[in-house]
């Protein structure tokens, strides 16, 4: 399975950070803007989504923690060893692809903890959330660009008659 050399892989890993990047604690980027921009009840729902948010994240993060950790851990893991290990291309691929969801999910949990210490009206929520959203977009930078590099070398390093 020729992961690095597919169009669907590149089509899938940019989808995955688009749409990554586009939710910020549940909130549309677009709305945000508007919000920013007009006030209001558009203000108003923004705070409430990402009230109602943070508190979901937190009031998971705080009851499954060990069991998250403890499965998310193994499946990266078993994943890293096929990767690089058995070096299985796929896996490879797919490491690329969710081991950087992992400081996404940290990221989110942080922003989560910063809204419900009182960050989570107005500007403040605002700042809050354009921080995230370029946190998350830099993070996906160099997750594209890493994969990039690693998928062309792998690429360069592959036998035709393989």
């Amino acid at each position: 399975m020729r992961s690095f050399a597919n169009l669907w892989y590149w089509i899938g890993l940019a989808a995955l950070w688009s749409s990554v990047s586009y939710r910020l604690l549940g909130v549309p980027y677009d709305m945000l803007r508007r919000a920013r921009r007009h006030g209001g009840q558009l203000q108003t729902d923004v705070e409430a989504i990402a009230a109602i948010q943070a508190r979901r994240l937190l009031t998971t993060s705080r009851t499954a923690a060990v069991p998250m950790f403890f499965t998310l851990g193994l499946v990266v893991s078993m994943m890293a060893t096929l990767a690089f290990v058995y070096r299985i291309e796929f896996a490879q691929a797919l490491f690329f692809m969710f081991a950087p969801m992992i400081a996404v999910g940290w990221l989110t949990l942080r922003t989560a903890l910063r809204v419900e210490q009182g960050e989570g009206e107005g500007p403040a929520l605002f700042r809050r959330l354009m921080i995230h959203r370029r946190l998350v977009q830099l993070m996906g930078f160099c997750a594209i660009f890493t994969a990039a590099m690693f998928g062309m070398w792998r690429n360069l390093n592959i036998s035709v008659l393989h």
